[in-house]
Order: C-alpha cells, then sequence, then structure tokens
C-alpha cells in the first residue's frame, strides 16, 4: 500500500510562500469562494433549492460526510423536481480543479469549456470550494 505524502502542489495548493519566476502569479486558491454551498446526496432538491435562493447562490456541491465531492448542481438542476433526491439530479464526478491551478489557466478553461463554476478540491477530493466565471474573469 502507498502512504502518499503532500508534495508541492499541496503546499501550493494551501497558500504556503513560493519562490521562482511563478511565485507572483495569482492562483486558485487567491479567489476560490469558501462559503459555497454543500449538500449530501440524500437532501432533497427542494431544500437544497431553498438554501441556495437563500444564501445567493446558483449552485450547490453534492460532499460525502468526509467532503469529497461526488457531484454538482448547477442552476439548471436546481430547478428540477423539488421532491427529488439530490442524487437523482446532480451532475456526479465534476471536472476539478487544483488550488495550485493559476487564474489565468482557469479563466481560459473555462471560457473553452462554457463552464460557470467548479469545484476546486485537493489532491484527495475534499471540497477546498468553488470558482465561478467572475472570480478569474472569464
Amino acid at each position: 500500500m502507498y502512504d502518499y505524502r503532500a508534495g508541492k502542489q499541496d503546499w501550493m495548493g494551501a497558500g504556503l510562500p513560493t519562490e521562482g519566476t511563478n511565485a507572483e502569479r495569482p492562483r486558485l486558491v487567491d479567489v476560490v469562494r469558501r462559503d459555497v454551498l454543500t449538500c449530501p446526496l440524500d437532501e432533497r432538491l427542494g431544500d437544497v433549492r431553498d438554501r441556495a435562493v437563500a444564501a445567493g447562490w446558483e449552485a450547490c456541491v453534492v460532499v460525502s460526510e468526509d467532503r469529497v465531492v461526488l457531484g454538482l448542481l448547477r442552476a439548471s438542476e436546481l430547478h428540477a423536481d423539488p421532491d427529488l433526491p439530490v442524487e437523482q439530479v446532480m451532475r456526479p464526478g465534476p471536472s476539478t480543479f487544483r488550488p495550485f491551478v493559476s487564474v489565468e489557466e482557469m479563466r481560459r478553461i473555462m471560457r473553452d469549456r462554457n463552464l460557470e463554476n467548479s469545484p476546486v478540491t485537493t489532491s484527495d477530493g475534499r471540497l477546498v470550494g468553488l470558482v465561478r466565471t467572475q472570480d478569474v474573469g472569464a
């Protein structure tokens, strides 16, 4: 069994100081929204939508008890049948990005893939937050 040890990418993703030519480049860790709405698989969609409206969010990240990203509810999914459980409506296994990705690179990715938002996770899949197009200037 391999015992993973955090490396340079995790160091950068945590926002710890770095040196060199890329040290001054803004990264997702600098702009990610950490106050993102989250929900479990079994929550009723209507309840999630009510919380999203109250909090001013148009997305919700579906997470496990350990905050591992399982899925994503974007605005279109939030308006589905309110009696359905989140698991039946979510986009499973969304693309996630690491905190060390540069804002410039993320801007390009979001534009090219027409993404409104995307989860940012640690290397083990735990949610750090959500990055939106307005956070990266896309």
